[in-house]
């Protein structure tokens, strides 16, 4: 079985080297595809762009996802992801150093699943990264396939990803 992806979509090359290293020093086995901003994001996950050559990609077990990115904000990612029937049901986590009044009431109302500030000390970072980790890829149970978004869950386990 493959490992599973994390989408990790963030405009800040700093931050994006940070959450590389920190998923890995957690030591738990995950392929991290990295995004600058929302419409790379995007693309990737509905095949369009860039992501249209190739064929079939690997469907990601977990989006982090930044809130300040270029083209379009983490929020409207976050919303066209959640009105698409084949990405609705992927688990996104809001992973950001922004801490906005309303943000992270705004993020739950739009179908985030998590909201997390990146923190500053690394150790911590990598911790995160780990508890992230053995929830959303190992313990989490994966939504029933349904409808169009079948073609997106369609032959996942808990821990794999076949594709979009």
């Amino acid at each position: 079985m493959k490992e599973p992806i994390i989408l990790v979509v963030d405009d800040n090359p700093g931050d994006a080297m940070l959450t590389e290293r920190a998923f890995r020093k957690s030591g738990v086995p995950c392929t991290l595809v990295m995004v600058a901003d929302g419409q790379e994001a995007l693309d990737y996950l509905w095949g369009t762009g860039r992501y249209a050559e190739g064929g079939r990609r690997a469907a990601p077990a977990l989006i982090l996802l930044d809130i300040n990115l270029p083209r379009l904000s983490g929020y409207e990612v976050l919303c066209r992801v959640r009105a698409d029937p084949r990405t609705r049901r992927l688990p996104i986590v809001m992973l950001t150093s922004s801490r906005e009044d309303g943000e992270v009431g705004r993020c739950y109302d739009a179908g985030t699943n998590g909201y997390i500030q990146k923190p500053i000390d690394m150790q911590r970072f990598i911790e995160i990264a780990r508890e992230l980790s053995v929830y959303w890829l190992t313990m989490n149970e994966a939504p029933p396939a349904t409808g169009e978004a079948g073609s997106a869950r369609q032959g996942r386990g808990k821990n794999g990803s076949e594709g979009l």
